[in-house]
């Protein structure tokens, strides 16, 4: 009994350890190697509508398998890479992109990073400035003055 009881709790953690090792298996037959190296390249561009962190060639979703079987018709078909993502953001907006297009919709997510780090410099060079002027205005303690106040401090009780 305690070998069947092992053997079955062997058998279970197998395959509970293989399910996410599942890897998304397709072929396609491409008519030329050009097409495959562009239909891996897009798949990895556009993103799972339904897994939102994956790419469409890493998902197990349908709508990832339909969106690969969709990359290949077109791509087999004669469509630029430019047309496919147009046909894809349309469909599902310019969130199925990994790399959004520049445009006034995306603008901000184009521009933040370089705003972000102008405004930043702009602040240090305030500080720093603001801490230089300051130390220069301060006004300055005599030393004769620094003396007797130190000599003043040692000859009372």
């Amino acid at each position: 009994m305690p070998f069947v009881v092992r053997l079955s709790g062997l058998v279970i953690a197998t395959l509970l350890l293989a399910g996410p090792l599942q890897a998304v298996i397709e072929t396609y037959a491409f008519s030329s190697p050009d097409l495959e190296r562009r239909y891996h390249a897009l798949s990895q561009e556009l993103r799972c509508p339904k897994c939102q962190n994956q790419n469409i060639a890493d998902s197990n979703a349908p709508i990832a398998q339909d969106l690969r079987r969709l990359l290949y018709q077109q791509l087999e078909a004669g469509a630029t890479d430019a047309e496919i993502l147009d046909y894809m953001v349309a469909r599902y907006g310019e969130f199925v992109r990994y790399r959004p297009g520049f445009d006034r919709a995306t603008a901000i997510l184009w521009l933040a990073p370089a705003i972000l780090l102008l405004l930043a410099a702009a602040i240090a060079v305030a500080v720093l400035r603001r801490s230089q002027s300051s130390e220069q205005s301060a006004p300055g303690v005599d030393d004769t003055k620094l003396q007797a106040l130190l000599e003043g401090r040692d000859k009372t009780p």
